[in-house]
Order: structure tokens, then C-alpha cells, then sequence
């Protein structure tokens, strides 16, 4: 099996792979579905409300964030992801049942999407830290990167799906099934042999637990700039059902299905972006700064799109780099925490990531609203710079970066680092040493020649 499917290979992780893909179809039928009743039945093509249904869908991953951390770290998460998975299940069909009795409301819209978001906000960092159970700990990056590339390809195909049934049975239908869908999961689940998992360590009950992921992440300088990144640019920049669809509708005149072939289109170039992260044998974090500004450009690219064509190719961009800075920010902080403290870390991660949408989208809405959809895209472009910008401070801060180009046959971009590395010999939270590359080792990483800065 090529190194880019290795993980594959776990018939447990086979089983999960396949329960996934069918659901996360399902789920993007579904925001499709609800972000164009908002847009185009319920309001008159308000972005601030879509802001708004999406601030409440993610923002209890913001506040959620010690108490989802800890159940990931504390309970068994097989049989959390069931109950979790079970109640999205739920929450979809009823909302289908009341958009096609005719009962929707947009204050109704609003309080399922709250409520999903509360069952999300559990289910994520548990979701994310069960891979480590179902492949050896060699293949968990390559299966993060996988999980992305499943997640993407469900965007390429769910938006397309959805776009096409809202205009031949209704958004109703389509959310319930999204509901069915999530069968798929619950059964993959009951097929998966504890047994056959990997032994995860359990967090001890203690005092101060709820607050101990942001002390073991406060003492770690490369996660913080991971996170911080992810913060900007999952505000201001990964705000796609707003661009998507203000574009579609304000800039091109486009219907629901041309609505869902963007978003499909978008989601083409995340899968591609996550594959190119599973070929890699470890994500790096030189990639997170790369794609941070990759993302940059691109979206201003997007902002100045003269067609609805040009400005599917430039959305085909923007998935690439997103994906890449994601999927390789999220493999990071997976594979260099203590798997003790893996789920809080991971839901930090996530509500940083997830929970800055509800400050970003009602901000971009009514940038859109105002301004117009290409100078909020043209937002999201300043935050993938400024992303990229924060990156290069913190090499030249903690590891006194100095930027060489190398003379001979090949193009070579060198970064050394000098003697005011503080990173060397940074101590977690808990006392032990950080799973942290050597200087040395942090400059073979950076040397990028022609061939590799054409792939990143």
C-alpha cells in the first residue's frame, strides 16, 4: 500500500473511513441546504443571518472547550461518539420534519443549529482523538490527513448533491437525509472491535483538570504560534458559506446549484491539499506558515475575479492551501502532545479554529452586506498574510532565524537558527521535555529547493 494510504491498511480504521465519508456527505447536503433557506426563504439574502446561524452552530466549541476536552480524555470514546453521532442524527431529521411541514422559522433554524453545535462541540475532540486508537501511533498523521481528505471529498460531492435535491424535493428533504446518513457511522462504530484498538491512555481524575490543557499549551511556544494562526485565519479567512454564497447570488446571479458546484468546486482542491499532507511522512510547521500565505493570495485572487469561472479556479486555490495549513496545523499538535492530554489539547484546537467563527462571520456578513462579497473576500486574503507575517516573527523570536539563498546549481532558501534559540530546551507544563525537532534539524526541514517550494 502506497505511503499516502498507509493507514488504511487497520481494518478498523477501513471501517471507521468508510462510516465517515457517508455522513460527512450527508452533513455538507445539509449546511448547504440550511445556509440557502437562510439566504433565500427566510431572509431576503441577509449574510448577517447566515453569520448568525453559523456563529451558533460552532460557537459551543468555544465555550465548551474544558468540558469536551476532558469527557475526550476521560470517557470511552467509542461509545461517545455513538451517543454524540446518534443525537446530530436526531437533530437533522427533526429539522427536516419541520421544514417540510411547512412550520420553519428562522428563529427555529437558529436553535437547531445551537443545538447541533452543542452536540458537535462534544463530539469533535473526540472524534479527532479516536484516530489515535484506531492506527499505531507511527500513522496517526497520515490519518488526520486521510480524515481531511474523506471530510473534503464529502464536501466535493454533498454541496453538488444538495444543490440539485433542493430544487427537485425541497431543503426539507434534504435534511433529513443527512439524518439517515448518520447510520453509516453508528454502524461502522458497532463493527469496530474494542479489542482491536489501541490502548488509550486515560487522564487520572485530579484537581485542576478542566484548566490543565491551557497550562500545558501555554508552555509550549510551537503550539501557541499553531494555534494562533489558526485563529486568524479560521476567522477572517475559512468563512466559506458566506463568500460562496454572497458571490454566487450578489456578484453572478447563480441558483442553488450553482451555489453547491462552488462550494463542490472548493472542495476539489481540499481534497487535493489533504492528499498532499498524507504523502508526507510528518507535517511540518514551515508548511503552516507557507500555506498561510499561499491562502493569502489566493483569496485576493478570488476578491478580483472578474467571472463566476475564474472565481471557481481561484476557490480550487484557496481549498488547497486552506487544507494544507489545517491539515498539517492539526497533525502537529496531535503528534507532539502527550496522549494524556490529547483531548484537551485537541478541543483548545478546535474551539480556537471552530469558535472564532462567531466573532468572524457576522463581521464578514456585514462586510458583505455593505461593502460587498469581494471586499469581505478581500479580508480573508489580509489574514492569511498577517498569518504568515505572525509565523516569520515567531522564527526569528524563538529561533533566531536568519534567512540565507544559496549559490550553485539548484535555487536554495536556507533558514538557520543562532545561539538565542529558546526553543531549545523548552519545558512542557507538566516538566518533561518537549517533543521538540533540534535546531539542526529545524534547518534541514527549512531548506526548500525548487521542486519542493513548487509542491507547498
Amino acid at each position: 500500500m502506497s505511503a499516502m494510504f498507509r493507514s488504511l491498511a487497520s481494518i478498523d480504521y477501513r471501517i471507521w473511513f468508510a462510516g465517515a465519508l457517508v455522513s460527512n456527505i450527508g452533513t455538507w447536503m445539509q449546511r448547504t441546504a440550511q445556509d440557502w433557506i437562510v439566504l433565500t426563504e427566510l431572509t431576503d439574502h441577509d449574510a448577517v443571518a447566515v453569520g448568525i446561524t453559523m456563529a451558533l452552530q460552532l460557537g459551543p466549541q468555544l465555550l465548551l472547550v474544558p468540558f469536551s476536552g476532558l469527557i475526550a480524555d476521560r470517557l470511552d470514546r467509542r461509545r461517545t461518539l455513538m451517543a454524540t453521532q446518534a443525537a446530530m442524527g436526531i437533530l437533522g431529521l427533526g429539522l427536516g420534519v419541520i421544514v417540510v411541514t411547512g412550520f420553519a422559522q428562522l428563529w427555529i433554524v437558529y436553535a437547531f443549529a445551537l443545538l447541533l453545535g452543542i452536540a458537535s462541540a462534544i463530539d469533535a475532540p473526540v472524534r479527532q482523538t479516536f484516530v489515535s486508537e484506531l492506527v499505531s501511533g507511527a500513522h496517526v498523521g497520515n490519518a488526520v490527513a486521510l480524515n481531511s481528505a474523506s471530510f473534503n471529498a464529502a464536501r466535493t460531492i454533498g454541496p453538488a448533491i444538495a444543490g440539485v435535491l433542493v430544487v427537485l424535493i425541497g431543503a426539507g428533504w434534504v435534511f433529513i437525509v443527512n439524518g439517515i446518513t448518520f447510520a453509516a457511522v453508528l454502524v461502522s462504530l458497532r463493527f469496530i472491535r474494542p479489542s482491536r484498538l489501541v490502548p488509550a491512555v486515560r487522564a487520572p481524575r485530579a484537581k485542576g483538570q478542566l484548566l490543565e490543557g491551557f497550562r500545558y499549551v501555554r508552555g509550549r511556544p510551537d503550539l501557541v504560534i499553531v494555534f494562533l494562526i489558526v485563529f486568524v485565519v479560521g476567522t477572517f479567512g475559512f468563512n466559506y458559506p458566506i463568500f460562496t454564497s454572497t458571490m454566487a447570488t450578489v456578484e453572478f446571479g447563480l441558483d442553488s446549484a450553482g451555489f453547491g458546484l462552488l462550494t463542490a468546486v472548493m472542495a476539489v482542491g481540499s481534497v487535493a491539499g489533504a492528499l498532499v499532507s498524507a504523502s508526507r511522512d510528518k507535517p511540518r510547521l514551515r508548511l503552516v506558515f507557507l500555506a498561510s500565505a499561499a491562502f493569502g493570495v489566493f483569496a485576493l485572487l478570488a476578491a478580483i475575479a472578474p467571472s463566476a469561472w475564474l472565481f471557481a479556479g481561484a476557490l480550487v486555490l484557496i481549498g488547497f492551501a486552506g487544507q494544507i495549513l489545517m491539515t498539517t496545523a492539526n497533525g502537529t499538535v496531535q503528534t507532539t502532545t502527550d496522549p494524556v492530554m490529547r483531548g484537551r489539547v485537541m478541543a483548545l484546537y478546535m474551539a480556537i479554529f471552530v469558535g472564532g467563527t462567531p466573532l468572524g462571520a457576522p463581521l464578514l456578513g456585514a462586510v458583505a452586506n455593505t461593502l460587498g462579497p469581494r471586499w469581505a473576500l478581500g479580508l480573508a486574503a489580509l489574514a492569511g498574510v498577517a498569518a504568515f507575517a505572525l509565523g516569520v516573527m515567531w522564527l526569528v523570536v524563538y529561533r533566531d532565524a536568519r534567512v540565507r539563498v544559496g549559490s550553485g546549481s539548484r535555487w536554495r532558501l536556507r533558514v538557520e537558527f543562532g545561539p538565542r534559540d529558546r526553543m531549545a530546551g523548552s519545558m512542557t507544563a507538566t516538566g518533561s521535555f518537549a517533543a521538540l525537532p533540534r535546531r539542526e534539524e529545524l534547518a534541514e526541514e527549512l531548506e526548500l529547493d525548487e521542486a519542493d517550494a513548487r509542491r507547498t
